[in-house]
């Protein structure tokens, strides 16, 4: 019999709180060690420091800030409102079994998950960031098997709809201990990743919960602009090639990417209309999609961009 699968929360509301009352030159080394070094091998698979060598230099307070994090250098008595919002032991128990229960949905079907112990934290995101506003203040990070992100500016709506978030980051988790991520990525396998993990989420929680990043585009938008784009451009690699694609031409030129001429989120909104059509085609249950090849989803669903998608 397999070892029970453990998740372990880092509670950020009480660092927060540590920073919030330090000095500020030493807040910095608070975010930095006690924040973000539990989840240093996650960093150093981005080859990311927790300090830089150098002034102003990449490390983990630099990424924070390219994710739309909130800065230690910015927690003061300000924020004292939005840390005592994260601070409620039934959120993070809301969180923590949103975890466990997207993990059982894979083992109750007979999939092994290899990692049996992960750790997640909510992190605070900036109110003023634009990679905030435009995901209406809430977003997650689970590409990294074994550390999952929530991240949001907290409000009633953002903090029911982080459990929902966490779901689509496991499933992230999930599938990358069975497919091999690359850096080489292509833009169809990419989608297919979103999708799947999208399309999971809402199996969790229901279709109403979905994020903006497929809420926001329309019916129109998607068939008569979108899908004509992404399906002629499935095989680029590269994030500077395909970000424009899947997070839409605002992202990609904030981060000094290529635009595409693609709105926001584009290719996330046609990644979970692709996926929910091939479950349906398919009548593949979304647990057993999710540890599928992307190329076998990707010829499988091959009708998807001839056909007229109803939102």
């Amino acid at each position: 019999m397999s070892e029970k699968i453990i998740v372990k929360d880092l509670r950020s509301d009480k660092i927060y709180k540590k920073i919030m009352l330090a000095e500020k030159e030493k807040r910095d080394d608070i975010y930095r060690y006690d924040l973000m070094k539990p989840f240093e091998k996650k960093w150093d698979m981005y080859h990311c420091p927790l300090k830089a060598k150098y002034p102003g230099g990449y490390d983990v307070i630099l990424a924070g800030s390219m994710l739309g994090y909130l800065l230690p250098e910015k927690i003061d008595k300000t924020f004292e409102y939005d840390i005592e919002k994260i601070s409620d032991n039934k959120f993070w128990n809301k969180c923590r079994e949103s975890i466990e229960n997207s993990f059982m949905c894979f083992e109750n079907k007979g999939i092994h998950i290899p990692i049996r112990e992960y750790l997640f934290t909510v992190l605070l995101a900036d109110p003023d960031s634009p990679y905030s506003k435009m995901n209406e203040n809430y977003c997650g990070d689970g590409g990294i098997p074994g550390y999952i992100f929530g991240s949001l500016v907290p409000s009633d709506n953002t903090l029911s709809k982080l459990p929902v978030v966490l779901a689509h980051e496991t499933n992230h988790n999930i599938r990358f201990q069975f497919i091999k991520w690359s850096m080489d990525i292509s833009l169809g396998e990419y989608m297919v990743c979103e999708g799947l993990a999208e399309n999971f989420a809402a199996y969790m929680y229901g279709s109403e919960n979905i994020g903006p990043w497929v809420k926001k585009t329309d019916e129109e938008t998607l068939n008569g602009y979108i899908k004509p784009l992404i399906k002629d451009s499935l095989d680029i690699k590269g994030f500077d090639n395909i970000t424009a694609y899947m997070y839409g031409d605002e992202m990609a030129l904030m981060r000094n990417f290529i635009p595409a001429g693609m709105p926001y989120c584009a290719g996330y909104a046609c990644a979970y209309h692709l996926i929910k059509y091939y479950l349906e085609k398919t009548g593949q249950n979304i647990t057993d999609a999710t540890i599928k090849p992307a190329e076998e989803i990707l010829n499988a669903a091959a009708e998807y961009w001839d056909i007229f998608t109803k939102i």
